[in-house]
């Protein structure tokens, strides 16, 4: 069942992606990633997402941000804190980066039933979750 739906997973990706039009390696991808998803993110968390020194961290958020794709904000409550966002370009190119193409997921859903539709819908909602 893992092969099979990695095997799917994969092949839905291979098709429906987004053409890449940003020169970007896959740790940064993560790293957007999880600006993204997470509440708050500081160098501290992605040097453990990715298993890299603090220094290393800090250099990939000054290349992230030397591009425009994310800022840096001081807390408002400990000046100490630096917390990571994503800016509009960054959303824009995670998105063109790990999302599927809009238009062509809308083609190959058309091409299924509304009841299959909301079948596939379920069921990656159902694995979002769990995933979390």
């Amino acid at each position: 069942m893992i092969k099979d739906i990695n095997n799917y997973f994969t092949s839905i990706y291979y098709h429906l992606h987004s053409t890449h039009e940003d020169s970007i390696s896959h740790q940064s991808v993560r790293i957007l990633q999880m600006i993204q998803k997470e509440d708050e993110v500081a160098v501290r968390d992605i040097a453990e997402l990715l298993n890299i020194s603090h220094n290393t961290a800090s250099e990939h958020i000054k290349k992230l941000e030397r591009n425009g794709w994310v800022k840096k904000e001081r807390d408002i409550d400990d000046q100490r804190k630096v917390h990571i966002h994503l800016t509009t370009e960054g959303l824009h190119v995670l998105k063109k980066n790990t999302e599927l193409d809009d238009q062509k997921l809308k083609h190959a859903l058309n091409q299924l039933s509304e009841e299959d539709q909301q079948m596939i819908l379920q069921a990656f909602r159902l694995l979002s979750e769990v995933a979390k």
